[in-house]
C-alpha cells in the first residue's frame, strides 16, 4: 500500500496525534516509575536496576517530547522511529528480562504497535508487530523448559498474542487511512464550498437587480448594493436591519409574510414611497429556501430571497426593443419616402424663385429647412443598412493609427476652420490597428461633431488623443469640456433612436458602436480630467480601444439587431 500523503490540514492533525502519543509515553513512564518506587518502599527486595531503567525511560520520553514534539516525522519506515518505537520495544524487553516477579510487561507492546499503525505506513505497522511477535516467541522459548508441555503452551500463547497484535495493527492502520481520506474529502468539500460562497457573493454583489435575504422575523440578513439602493436607504445602512422598521418598506414585509404563510414563491409589483424621495416602482419575485439545519429536533428557520427589479429599467428595455424593431421598419419606410421628399425639395426651390413677399419667403425657407431635416433623418436611418452591408462585405484592413487620425482631423477641420479648432495629440507612432479607414473616419467624425456641439469656446476644450494603453493595444479618445450627462442618458447612450435632443435621430453613437464591434474594438464613455489653461477641467471622453495584436474578432453577428442596455 502506498504511503499516506498529507496536506497542510493533515499535517496539523498528524502533529497533534504525534504530540498525543509522545505525551502518552511520558505518562506511561511516570506510571512505571511510580509503580517501581512504591514497590521498593513496600518491598525491600525490589530491583534497583528496574527503577533505573524506568528513570532512563522517563528521561528519554521527556527529551523526545521536548525536542521532536513540534515536528511531525515522516510516516514511512526509517531510523527516525528508533527514538520512539525502538525505545519502547527496548524498554519492554529490559523490564521483562530484569524483573524477577510474576508481573508481565507485554501489554506495553500495545503502545508502539498503536503508534506505528496510526502514525506510520502499513510497512511500519507490520514490521513493528512482527518484531513484537518474535520477541514474544523468544521469551516463550527462553523462560520455558524446551522439553516440557509448559513451553508448548507458552509458544502457543505467544503466537496467539502476536496474531491478535497483527489483526489490531492492520485494522487500526486501515482505520487511520480511512480517517485521512475522510479528512481529505472534508477539506476538499470545504474548499469547494468556500470558493462557491465567494463566487456567489461576488455575483450577488455585482448584480444590477436587488437581492434581499429575509428571515421569518422579517429581518434583512443580506442585501447587495443594488438592493439597498432600490430601498432608498441612506449611506451606511448595512444588514442586519428590520424590514418593518420603515413605513416605506411595509409592502416588502407584507410580500415576505405572504411567502412564508403560503410556503410558495410570490410575484408582485409594488411602489416604495419614502419621504423626500420620488416613488420607486419595483417588480419583486420571492423564493423560499429549505429550512436551515437546527441543533434540536425542531424544524430550522426558512429564509426568503427577494429579487428586486426596477420597473423603470424593465420599461426602458422594452422601449428599447420596440424602438429597435421600429428602426428596422423605419429603414424600409425611409427608403420609400426619399423620392417624394426629393420632389418636395425641388418643388419648393422652384417655388421660392417666383416668390417675392418676405412672409412667403420665410414660409418657403421653413419648408426647405424641415425637408432637409427630414432627409437627414432618412439618410441616418438608411445608414444602418448601408453600414451593415459594408461590414458584411468589407475585407479586413489595417491602418496606421496616428497617420489616419491626423488626416481625419485635418479633413474635419477644413470644413469650418474657425469653428473647429482643437488640440491634437498623437501618442502611438508607427502603430497599425485593424480597422477599415472609412469606418474609422465615420466613427471619429461622429464623435468630433458631438464634442463640438457641447464644448466651450477655448481651443483646448476639444481634444483628440491617440496613445498606447498597454503593449499591443492602442486607443483613440475624443474629449470635450461639456457638462456631465444625466445617468438616465448615460445608461442608454449607445442604444438606437435614443437621444437627449429632440432634433437628433439617436443613431450616431449606435452606428459607432456597431462599427467598433465589427473590427473587434470597443467604445466607452467616461468623465475625465484634462488641463485647460493650466487648470484641471472635467469633461466627456469617448474612447475607442482597438483590438490587441493577435486577438481574432468574434464570429459575425447581427450587431444592429442586438440592443445592449
Amino acid at each position: 500500500m502506498p504511503p499516506r500523503r498529507r496536506g497542510a490540514g493533515q499535517d496539523a492533525a498528524f502533529l497533534r496525534l504525534w504530540q498525543g502519543f509522545l505525551t502518552g509515553r511520558v505518562v506511561v513512564a511516570l506510571a512505571l516509575l511510580t509503580l517501581q518506587l512504591a514497590s521498593q518502599m513496600l518491598n525491600q527486595n525490589a530491583e534497583l536496576v528496574v527503577v533505573l531503567v524506568c528513570m532512563l525511560y522517563l528521561g528519554a520520553t521527556v527529551a523526545v517530547r521536548l525536542v521532536a514534539g513540534n515536528v511531525a516525522p515522516s510516516p514511512e519506515a526509517g531510523v527516525h522511529w528508533l527514538s520512539s518505537i525502538g525505545v519502547d520495544l527496548a524498554l519492554v524487553c529490559a523490564l521483562q528480562l530484569l524483573h524477577n516477579g510474576s508481573m508481565s510487561f507485554t501489554p506495553l507492546f500495545g503502545l508502539p504497535i498503536l503508534m506505528a499503525s496510526v502514525l506510520g505506513t502499513l510497512t511500519l505497522a507490520m514490521g513493528t508487530t512482527a518484531a513484537v511477535t518474535l520477541l514474544l516467541l523468544a521469551w516463550a522459548w527462553w523462560f520455558g523448559d524446551p522439553s516440557g508441555s509448559e513451553a508448548t503452551q507458552r509458544s502457543l500463547q505467544a503466537a496467539l498474542t502476536g496474531t491478535g497484535y497483527f489483526i489490531v495493527a492492520f485494522m487500526v492502520q486501515q482505520l487511520a487511512l480511512r480517517l485521512v481520506r475522510e479528512q481529505h474529502i472534508a477539506q476538499s468539500s470545504q474548499a469547494t464550498a468556500l470558493v462557491q460562497s465567494q463566487v456567489s457573493e461576488l455575483v450577488i454583489q455585482n448584480l444590477t437587480e436587488g437581492v434581499l435575504v429575509v428571515d421569518e422575523a422579517f429581518e434583512v440578513r443580506t442585501a447587495n448594493p443594488a438592493g439597498l439602493l432600490m430601498l432608498g436607504s441612506q449611506a451606511g445602512l448595512n444588514p442586519p436591519f428590520a424590514l418593518q422598521s420603515r413605513l416605506a418598506w411595509q409592502a416588502l414585509a407584507a410580500l415576505a409574510r405572504r411567502s412564508f404563510r403560503q410556503s410558495m414563491p410570490q410575484v408582485a409589483d409594488i411602489n416604495l414611497i419614502s419621504e423626500h424621495q420620488n416613488p420607486i416602482g419595483l417588480h419583486v419575485r420571492t423564493w423560499l429556501t429549505a429550512p436551515l439545519a437546527s441543533v434540536s429536533d425542531a424544524p430550522g428557520q426558512r429564509l426568503c430571497v427577494m429579487f428586486l427589479h426596477d420597473l423603470r429599467e424593465l420599461e426602458a428595455r422594452l422601449r428599447t426593443e420596440k424602438l429597435a424593431a421600429m428602426g428596422r421598419m423605419s429603414a424600409a419606410v425611409a427608403h420609400e419616402i426619399r423620392n417624394p421628399l426629393a420632389a418636395i425639395v425641388q418643388a419648393n426651390a422652384l417655388l421660392d424663385e417666383d416668390l417675392h413677399e418676405p412672409s412667403h419667403k420665410r414660409l418657403a425657407q421653413m419648408i426647405g429647412q424641415n425637408a432637409d431635416r427630414l432627409a437627414h433623418i432618412a439618410e441616418e436611418i438608411l445608414d444602418i443598412a448601408r453600414v451593415q452591408h459594408q461590414m458584411d462585405h468589407a475585407p479586413a484592413a489595417t491602418v496606421t493609427l496616428d497617420e489616419s487620425v491626423a488626416q481625419i482631423w485635418r479633413d474635419w477641420q477644413a470644413h469650418a476652420p474657425a469653428q473647429r479648432e482643437g488640440l491634437l495629440r498623437l501618442g502611438a507612432p508607427a502603430i497599425q490597428v485593424e480597422f477599415d479607414a472609412e469606418h474609422l473616419r465615420r466613427v471619429l467624425v461622429n464623435l468630433l461633431d458631438n464634442a463640438l456641439r457641447y464644448r466651450s469656446g477655448s481651443v483646448e476644450s476639444l481634444q483628440l488623443h491617440t496613445r498606447m494603453e498597454s503593449p499591443g493595444q492602442a486607443s483613440v479618445q475624443v474629449w470635450s469640456n461639456g457638462p456631465p450627462m444625466d445617468q438616465s442618458v448615460e445608461r442608454h447612450l449607445f442604444e438606437p433612436f435614443f437621444s437627449s435632443e429632440s432634433r437628433s435621430s439617436g443613431l450616431g453613437l449606435y452606428i459607432c458602436r456597431g462599427l467598433c464591434e465589427r473590427h473587434g474594438a470597443s467604445i466607452s464613455y467616461q468623465r475625465l480630467q484634462r488641463n485647460i489653461a493650466e487648470r484641471e477641467c472635467s469633461g466627456n471622453a469617448f474612447t475607442v480601444r482597438f483590438r490587441s495584436t493577435g486577438i481574432l474578432p468574434p464570429p459575425d453577428a447581427s450587431l444592429f439587431d442586438t440592443v445592449v442596455v
